[in-house]
């Protein structure tokens, strides 16, 4: 690896806000045209003339307004199925969110979201194997959601910040419809009970959600308590691991509120 002094760099700026090409430049001195494109991002970023350069922002930092609602669903996406990247100090930090293909609806409520809680930043879907990833580039990630740490959410503690209870507790449907969306699914259970000697086959929905961190879990539950849904926690070999909705009541409201994926 090549690496340019303080001589080269200042020659090439000098260059540069002469009005001189990039890869004239890159040619002159000798330098990589990456490098002289990158000297050129710094420079008008410092002296503010970079576009994009504007940081957006923050409803933590700034007081800006926030989209309740659309937070807290987002916050049950980002406990499911989310995560927050930044592959180096240089660039912005991303949150995403995975998306099977075959819920095309779920990847539009989930950029609207986005969208809703950051109006001002980049959104995008990037395509994978089976699926999507919905991101959004913010440097004020860390502050709307500090749950991030290092490891599996499973792996560490998870608790709301106070500020977040209290968003929860106002949108709490939101919040569980975000858990279900990235952790959750309505089936379709059925049981055959014999009934005046003939056995008959009985279907009923369920919905189920499914996490191995027992504090979202707790999360979850806490959620349905406060709207009045029934749960029970059931367990794969001892271990706890489904919150499972299956009361006729409870499974109304949920299809009312929240329903299946699509």
């Amino acid at each position: 690896m090549n690496f340019h002094g303080t001589e080269v760099r200042t020659k090439a700026l000098s260059l540069l806000r002469a009005g001189a090409k990039n890869a004239e430049v890159s040619r002159t001195l000798n330098v990589p045209a990456g490098t002289i494109g990158y000297w050129l991002h710094r420079d008008r970023s410092k002296r503010g003339e970079c576009p994009g350069a504007h940081d957006p922002s923050c409803p933590r930092c700034d007081g800006r307004e926030l989209d309740e609602a659309a937070y807290s669903y987002l916050l049950g996406l980002y406990l499911g199925d989310g995560h927050i990247i930044q592959y180096s100090a240089h660039r912005v930090p991303s949150l995403m969110i995975t998306c099977a293909e075959s819920w095309p609806g779920l990847m539009d409520e989930c950029e609207s979201a986005m969208r809703a809680v950051f109006p001002d930043n980049s959104v995008c879907r990037v395509r994978r194997t089976g699926c999507r990833n919905v991101k959004v580039y913010s440097k004020h990630l860390w502050c709307l959601f500090p749950q991030h740490g290092p490891g599996r959410k499973d792996t560490r503690a998870i608790i709301l910040e106070p500020w977040q209870r209290q968003i929860v507790n106002a949108h709490p449907w939101n919040f569980i419809r975000g858990l279900i969306h990235s952790d959750g699914c309505r089936v379709t259970n059925w049981t055959v009970r014999t009934v005046g000697g003939e056995r008959k086959r009985y279907e009923y929905p369920r919905y189920f959600f499914t996490n191995k961190s027992d504090d979202i879990r707790r999360l979850c539950t806490d959620a349905l308590d406060r709207v009045g849904v029934e749960w029970k926690q059931t367990t794969r070999y001892g271990v706890p691991w489904n919150i499972s909705i299956a009361r006729r009541a409870s499974v109304a409201l949920m299809d009312a509120r929240v329903g299946p994926k699509y």
